[in-house]
């Protein structure tokens, strides 16, 4: 059986269902290196502002190794974060037949794609956009880097078709990339909690017959909760509510701006097992994100699978993918506060009716960017890795 290494820096709610699936289908071998370390599980979001200790078991069956990490200030959110001087020979001991590594920005990840280059098959996976490009020089250097960078890289796994066209613009050719779709875990998403969502409106004080519009994730800058507050306020359409879900260096002042407001609403940061009620509470989900590195916006995926209809801005990745214009939702201009009045106000003046059968083709169109898609194009890869090239 094919053995494949995963790189990764800490388990994720994203991707830990898909190394246990993996895992249990045993159409290959898999084995989890963890390089932040164990100190990884009661982490620190600077986004959020607390630690964050999700409530899914990411632990669960697959095999997995922490390694030791020596950073003097360990984390994700700087490239010397990820220091492991044991990595390669922790890798080296497996035996494996080709190497999944996720993301390249911190030091031992690039030291891994280095030394393995011509030995063993490196796959990459990243879901880096061009959305946020702004070319000049330091986008040419930029450009000069990343080329170097990926041709370390065998095969790149691509999240969407932001995603392709930024590994090809990058150096990967056709032939190197390989579709596994962003997913989330549609299935649970997916249960109905109705009575519990029914629950949080009345808690809330909205009506059945309201239209409410969810903002989900972390209240900063990037996300632009501001002008989705703006534009709300100013359409000011009866019958209508907003609710931010979440945390983060802005809440203080998007509360103050609301503080007189009977129709605009703030829960803290919910975790993985409620947040379905969350979104199931909602008829509209918005993400209006300016970035940069706003990639893709999972929560985009966890909305849909929900059944609810979407409007994001056009620097989310998973727009071009996700998001049909007038069937499942709307996107409007990142940062054009004209833009995005003019199609929120659109959505919250059609029928509740119309909100819903949009949600039910979103529900439609996420249930093929699932788990199931992304293990299986690991598969394939994995198996294509032994024919292509051996040890």
């Amino acid at each position: 059986m094919q053995k494949l290494a995963i790189i990764i820096t800490h388990p994720i709610q994203y991707y830990a269902p898909v190394f246990k699936l993996l895992h249990q289908r045993q159409n290959i071998s898999i084995r989890v290196f963890y390089t932040w370390g164990e100190a990884a599980q009661q982490k620190f979001d600077p986004g959020f502002g607390k630690n964050i200790s999700w409530d899914l078991p990411l632990l669960e069956g697959y095999p997995y190794e922490w390694v030791e990490n020596i950073a003097a200030d360990p984390g994700s959110h700087h490239s010397k974060g990820i220091d492991n001087p044991g990595l390669v020979a922790q890798i080296n001991a497996w035996q494996p037949n080709a190497i999944l590594v996720y993301g390249w920005f911190y030091k031992s990840h690039l030291k891994v794609l280095r030394h393995f280059k011509n030995k063993i098959p490196v796959i990459f996976r990243g879901d880096s956009t061009l959305l946020d490009d702004t070319g000049g020089l330091k986008g040419l250097l930029k450009s000069i880097f990343l080329k170097w960078v990926y041709s370390h890289v065998n095969y790149a796994l691509y999240t969407g078709a932001n995603n392709k066209a930024y590994f090809k613009k990058y150096g990967l050719k056709e032939e190197q990339l390989y579709f596994a779709p962003h997913a989330v875990d549609n299935d649970r998403f997916g249960i109905a909690r109705a009575d519990e969502a029914n629950e949080l409106r009345k808690s809330l004080g909205i009506g059945p017959n309201e239209k409410l519009v969810l903002f989900a994730g972390k209240l900063e800058s990037k996300k632009e909760p501001a002008l989705l507050l703006q534009a709300f306020a100013e359409i000011n359409i009866p019958g209508t509510q907003l609710l931010f879900t979440g945390n983060g260096i802005l809440e203080i002042e998007l509360k103050n701006r609301v503080s007189l407001c009977n129709n605009v609403h703030f829960v803290e940061f919910q975790n993985q097992q409620y947040m379905p009620v969350i979104y199931q509470a909602c008829d509209l989900f918005c993400l209006p994100s300016k970035g940069p590195g706003e990639t893709w916006g999972l929560a985009v995926n966890e909305a849909m699978a929900c059944g609810k209809a979407i409007l994001i801005a056009d620097k989310v990745g998973a727009g071009t993918d996700l998001v049909k214009e007038g069937q499942n939702g709307s996107i409007f201009k990142a940062g054009d506060l004209t833009d995005l009045k003019s199609k929120l106000k659109t959505l919250l003046e059609t029928e509740k009716t119309t909100l819903f059968t949009m949600g039910q083709h979103s529900g439609q169109i996420i249930a093929d960017w699932s788990f199931t898609k992304q293990v299986q194009a690991i598969e394939q890869l994995t198996d294509k890795c032994r024919k292509t090239v051996r040890r």
